[in-house]
């Protein structure tokens, strides 16, 4: 198969060696390097690069689509989570949980899952992957070559409630 020199990928200048490529200082992916001239395909003029925070947030927003999946991110992570939740004028962090490593043409993702008690973990955590595998590849073109899912808690029906019936320990 041949592709036309302007289609494919080229580096962007000043470059970071990662897992997948070469990628810029300032976390973009070049995917598509075009050609410049008047002559040359609509399409194919100029490059096209995607943040990993791009990739960071649909990959999150897809994971949280599958029931099952209670919260994500860490112990520590989502009770800063909940705190920013709760300030006036906060909005939810749609890439906790989320680590991202972007290539030219592939990229892997890290999901911190919490799970709601009683489904099977095996099955949120396979529909989580489909999810966002087919989300990523569509909305970015990118290659997405593997999802690893850690759990890592369980959210029990009665986390939610607080024992008022305790009462005070002081007056």
């Amino acid at each position: 198969m041949t592709t036309h020199p302007a289609t494919e990928a080229r580096p962007v200048t000043e470059t970071v060696t990662g897992r997948f490529g070469t990628k810029s200082p300032q976390g973009t992916t070049a995917l598509a390097g075009g050609a410049t001239g008047a002559g040359e395909p609509a399409a194919t003029r100029g490059r096209t690069s995607i943040a990993d925070v791009v990739v960071v947030k649909i990959a999150g927003r897809a994971a949280r689509e599958i029931p099952g999946v209670y919260d994500m991110g860490g112990g520590l992570s989502r009770t800063i989570g909940a705190v920013r939740d709760r300030v006036p004028g906060g909005r939810p962090n749609v890439g906790r949980g989320v680590k991202v490593e972007v290539g030219e043409r592939q990229t892997a993702i890290d999901l911190d899952l919490v799970v709601e008690y009683g489904v099977p973990i095996t099955d949120v955590a396979r529909d989580v992957r489909e999810n966002v595998i087919s989300a990523v590849e569509r909305v970015t073109g990118l290659e997405v070559v593997e999802v690893n899912v850690t759990v890592n808690d369980v959210h029990l029906p009665d986390d939610d409630t607080e024992d008022v019936s305790a009462g005070s320990r002081v007056e």
